[in-house]
């Protein structure tokens, strides 16, 4: 994608994070200095003494279809549908909502580990995994209904579902790149009238056991990822639209880690981008290995702006990360006198996603 035909105006925004359910205040939190991962309750019995940045607590629901909905729910849906109902009331939309489009990066399973755990026991045949016995008893062993906690897309449809949104919606695997391709859909059904409101943005857990294993496997944790969660919606009105905008969005663009190292994208980027109308970046890199050579090449181009470290405040939340640094560069615009940020996030998958908000006139 790149520049916007024309800017979108962002008209409120959702986050949940180990910070709380705000967006607004987390640039000042983050760049205290102060957070620290703290021992990650959820996976004491998994991974006993694994520090992370967690949620201490799910907030409780907040209508009888969301309390139905519940048991039906990964702990990342319960996430996503938090920060739904936030952005909801952020930008002021109520019931009706048949024209708000929803589009959402969306992590891996995230299931029940008990009925997990159930399911593969009965699934096995003198100590190993047998599909055969997994086809006969291992389904049965379980609730059925389980099925829809391990469907990812339901970590959007249940938002969708229980806040009442019916305009196009998609959600997009991903552990980084996927929630940019989120927000471009987004942009996209604006322009092309296929919703006059949209909700973008990612949700996801590092901290589900199943999840955290996998990392540690393939050798992220011992890279320096440090596991978080959370999700963060941008709450999107149509370019012509006369709403009370907070800022605008007016650049998305997904550099592909295949054609181009991140640092070499960034700087074309950054050469493209017009560097003076740059007034501060905010950075989401899975850890140092991503972050250090990004930074450098962010200090060399935009010599004396300030670098917001989002992963040193709220870890690593894979499909979440990107959505909740565009929170925090939202939140910049809105706490300081800056004419435009630039968020640069770098995930798992390797490729370079950039955004871009600007406040008043076109930079």
């Amino acid at each position: 994608m790149g520049p916007l035909e024309a800017r979108v105006p962002i008209v409120g925004a959702g986050a949940v994070s180990a910070h709380g359910v705000a967006w607004r205040g987390l640039s000042h939190t983050l760049g205290s200095g102060v957070c620290a991962p703290e021992p990650a309750t959820e996976l004491t019995t998994s991974h006993p003494g694994t520090r992370a940045f967690q949620l201490t607590t799910l907030a409780e629901p907040s209508s009888m279809a969301e309390r139905r909905a519940r048991p039906l729910m990964s702990r990342s849906a319960v996430l996503a549908s938090m920060a739904t109902s936030a952005a909801l009331q952020d930008a002021g939309w109520r019931a009706p909502l048949a024209d708000v489009g929803f589009y959402l990066g969306v992590g891996a399973s995230g299931g029940s580990v008990d009925q997990l755990g159930t399911m593969l026991a009965a699934s096995l045949d003198a100590g190993e995994f047998s599909l055969e016995r997994f086809g006969d008893r291992g389904l049965a062993a379980c609730n059925p209904l389980f099925a829809f906690q391990l469907m990812n897309n339901f970590t959007l449809c249940n938002s969708a579902i229980v806040h009442g949104t019916e305009g196009p919606n998609a959600a997009f695997f991903s552990r980084g790149t996927g929630t940019l391709f989120a927000l471009s859909e987004a942009v996209d059904a604006l322009a092309e009238n296929d919703c006059v409101r949209a909700l973008a943005g990612g949700a996801d857990s590092s901290v589900y056991a199943v999840t955290w294993a996998e990392l540690m496997r393939e050798g992220w944790a011992e890279r320096g990822l440090v596991p978080g969660e959370g999700a963060a919606l941008l709450a999107l009105a149509h370019p012509t639209s006369s709403a009370r905008a907070l800022a605008f969005l007016d650049y998305v663009s997904v550099h592909s880690a295949r054609r181009a190292a991140p640092t070499v994208a960034l700087q074309s980027a950054l050469d493209a981008l017009s560097p003076p109308s740059i007034d501060a970046v905010v950075l989401s890199a899975w850890g140092p290995p991503a972050r250090d050579p990004l930074a450098a090449v962010v200090a060399r181009a935009l010599r004396g702006r300030p670098l917001l470290d989002v992963a040193n405040g709220l870890g690593e939340s894979l499909a979440a990360s990107p959505a909740l640094a565009w929170t925090v560069g939202l939140d910049l615009l809105c706490s300081q006198d800056l004419g435009r940020v630039l968020i640069v996030s770098a995930g798992l998958d390797g490729d370079l996603g950039l955004v871009a908000l600007s406040a008043g006139a076109s930079p």
